[in-house]
């Protein structure tokens, strides 16, 4: 994250738009790795693209780096921007998210937190996700689960 940490020494708390790349890593049963971050919420392992990084490169440092899992090869599922995309933090630096959801089967190693970022990994059904999931995380595995599997109506 140097490369934020420097525009922000620019910027300050002003709007930037940051490009960033999240990974739905799912098992052989269809389970879903999530991670709960340290406000307690539930996300997707992900993050915010280095300079000179492809939007896989992004994806697969960040999952190694989040959770010590090797990421093999991987599938957009979507791109997510937008006005609905924008937040502003608690220390009130401002952004517009534009992030690249892939999915993937193949991984591998052995599931270890990075205890600065998470709290805890966990592979979840897809029918039981948890509750804490935020706003965006919900969108990106509806709509993967929506493509990708047959929903039962209601």
């Amino acid at each position: 994250m140097d490369y934020v940490t420097e525009l922000r020494k620019k910027v300050g708390h002003r709007p930037l738009i940051l490009p960033g790349a999240v990974v739905i890593v799912l098992t052989s049963e269809n389970e879903v790795l999530l991670q709960q971050r340290e406000d307690g919420s539930w996300g997707l392992p992900g993050g915010l693209m280095e300079l000179g990084e492809s939007m896989e490169d992004t994806a697969r440092r960040e999952v190694t780096e989040e959770t010590g899992l090797i990421i093999g090869e991987l599938t957009l599922q979507g791109i997510y921007s937008g006005s609905e995309y924008y937040f502003k933090l608690s220390n009130k630096d401002e952004l517009y998210s534009v992030t690249a959801v892939f999915q993937t089967t193949h991984f591998a190693g052995e599931l270890r937190p990075d205890l600065n970022e998470s709290l805890d990994l966990q592979f979840f059904k897809k029918e039981f996700l948890p509750s804490g999931l935020t706003k965006e995380y919900k969108v990106y595995l509806s709509s993967f689960i929506e493509k990708n599997f047959e929903v039962p109506k209601k």
